[in-house]
């Protein structure tokens, strides 16, 4: 069993991040919470993967934007991932299709992708999507603002599947999780659900982490 953890990353630098939040509290300070949240999200990630055998066989990718390839491969490095790749161009929808389908070319059989903007996120989370890959071909975790703050398939998805989840979707609504799961649904996929987190978008969100 070949398996990748795919974290999306923005380049923490003022003006290039977190935009929605950079509207409430400036720029600057928004650089300081997206790297912040993205070393979070990494340790997280790499905790995970020291918690044991089965955890130590996922490779974990930083995907980053917008850097040069060089660029992300020495930030990758930097936050301990396996390597550093670029997310490319393009909205979400094609830029998560696009780490999909890296990974499946490179063999993975499980690909689990998620953000950098969860302060709560802890590692028992990430074996919990893995584990429900071995039993369900879609995983999603569902965001208290309607969206989803991770999303896993296996090989065993429909090949047809990545491209109805990731194409259309009204990305930062509150509708994508229902739409999501209304995609999958079309094509006969009951995705397994994790636990609701809340990631951190809007300067409201900050509140429970002052």
């Amino acid at each position: 069993m070949r398996r990748q953890l795919v974290v999306l990353a923005r380049w923490p630098v003022a003006g290039r991040c977190k935009r929605r939040l950079a509207a409430g509290i400036g720029t600057g300070r928004a650089a300081r919470v997206q790297q912040r949240l993205s070393a979070h999200t990494m340790a997280s990630c790499r905790a995970w993967q020291q918690a044991g055998t089965g955890a130590a066989a996922a490779e974990l990718v930083l995907a980053a934007d917008p850097l040069a390839p060089g660029a992300a491969r020495r930030w990758g490095l930097a936050l301990g991932a396996g390597r550093g790749v670029q997310q490319g161009r393009g909205g979400l929808g094609l830029r998560m299709m696009r780490q999909l389908q890296r990974a499946r070319r490179e063999g993975a059989d499980q690909v689990v992708l998620i953000g950098s903007d969860l302060p709560a996120l802890a590692p028992p989370d990430l074996g919990a999507a893995f584990e429900a890959l071995n039993q369900a071909c879609l995983v999603l975790g569902p965001a208290c603002d309607g969206g989803y703050w991770l999303i896993g398939l296996s090989r065993r998805a429909p090949s047809r599947l990545a491209a109805r989840l990731f194409s259309g979707m009204p990305w930062g609504s509150a509708a994508v999780l229902d739409r999501t799961l209304a995609a999958a649904r079309i094509l006969g996929v009951e995705p397994l659900l994790l636990e609701h987190r809340r990631d951190l978008d809007r300067p409201a969100d900050l509140e429970p982490w002052r």
